[in-house]
């Protein structure tokens, strides 16, 4: 195993908790990881939208030095711990003070003492939106500050996400796509209470909402003998058709059942990543690896993670959802998410895509020329 011995400074929406916060499987899959690797991580989370109260206590965090903080004061105090690092990492979406921090992490490394500055990621988990700021307003403040940035990261978005930042004036663009977590997430005995013909994990969320009600509830509404079944929050005025079940919020440990018990499993992306394309969510990898027959909405780019009516079903409105249901039997069903599970472990894990972060950080501080990174010995 190689050992970089390099530190990672990381400010993020949060790593204790999945409430209202995707990104945590991406999160977590990706920095233990880096950890494995040899890579020292602090990820620093701000106490906001009552996640410490809905902490995934499950979760073990020995592959990094979580720090939960509350305000500008305590904020400022880790920045300057930051400098000591070699790579500060700013994530988007943070959810409290992403402007100002993304120009703070940039002012902390250009002060840090001694001759060797730390280097600067910005590391987008939702590039179609952050594009869509960027476009819409041309004094957004990230606008000035990506040039600055030594790395920008995606966690998708591919070909057109790249492109984009290019002409936005990022120095360079690497997608790190979602993948999947194996240790985590993996075939699980179905649950009786949550068993049903389709069902759908998401939080309601503005972006999302219009494609759930046309791929979700318009299904559930053309199939009233079937049984459908919904997990997320934000969803319990929502669902009145009587053979959907809402069960609120499913928690990381549940996921696993989740995906295990109905007989086929749908995702929605948001519309936003929709029209991007390439941006496998993390739901995809998830139920990938609880052998989950998925059906998903079209979205450019999925044949180069999955293949289409192999590993997964893709439709294009609630109409072919339905007919995907009625059509797809239970052993039909295990079939295929028995092949999306095993092209997912064959090339799509953290594991993989940690390696190709190591790989680009590996190449650009040898060739970087007084960036003030320190090259790691080998």
């Amino acid at each position: 195993m190689p050992h970089t011995g390099l530190k990672l400074f990381v400010f993020g929406s949060s790593l204790t908790s999945s409430y209202w916060n995707g990104a945590a499987t991406y999160y977590r899959g990706l920095y233990r990881e880096l950890h494995r690797l040899g890579y020292s991580i602090v990820f620093a989370e701000p106490d906001i939208f009552q996640r410490q109260q809905h902490r995934d206590r499950e979760h073990a965090l020995d592959y990094a030095d979580s720090r939960v903080y509350q305000g500008r004061d305590q904020l400022q105090r880790l920045l300057r711990e930051a400098r000591e690092a070699d790579l500060i990492i700013k994530h988007s979406g943070v959810g409290e003070d992403d402007d100002w921090l993304e120009a703070a992490v940039l002012d902390t490394a250009a002060s840090a003492p001694g001759g060797a500055r730390p280097r600067t990621a910005f590391w987008d988990v939702d590039a179609p939106a952050t594009l869509a700021a960027l476009q819409a307003n041309p004094l957004h403040p990230l606008r000035r500050l990506l040039p600055g940035y030594d790395y920008v990261f995606t966690y998708g978005g591919g070909p057109p996400v790249v492109t984009a930042y290019l002409k936005q004036g990022a120095r360079n663009c690497y997608p790190i796509y979602n993948a999947l977590d194996p240790e985590t997430h993996q075939p699980a005995p179905p649950d009786p209470a949550w068993q049903a013909d389709l069902g759908f994990l998401g939080h309601r969320l503005p972006d999302r909402e219009a494609r759930v009600r046309r791929f979700f509830f318009e299904t559930a509404a053309r199939l009233p003998q079937r049984q459908f079944l919904l997990g997320g929050e934000g969803w319990q005025e929502a669902a009145t058709t009587p053979n959907v079940r809402w069960i609120g919020h499913v928690p990381t440990a549940a996921h696993n059942r989740f995906n295990a018990s109905p007989r086929c499993v749908l995702n929605i992306n948001r519309e936003s990543m929709a029209v991007t394309g390439f941006s496998p969510p993390t739901r995809i990898f998830e139920a990938a690896g609880a052998a989950a027959c998925v059906i998903t909405d079209a979205w450019a780019g999925i044949e180069l993670f999955f293949q289409p009516k192999e590993e997964i079903l893709i439709a294009g409105d609630g109409r072919q959802v339905a007919d995907w249901v009625e059509t797809i039997d239970a052993v039909e069903a295990h079939r295929i998410g028995r092949a999306m599970r095993q092209r997912a472990l064959n090339e799509h894990t953290y594991q993989r895509r940690a390696q190709r972060v190591h790989q680009i950080l590996q190449q650009t501080s040898k060739t970087a020329v007084g960036a003030g990174f320190r090259v790691p010995r080998s």
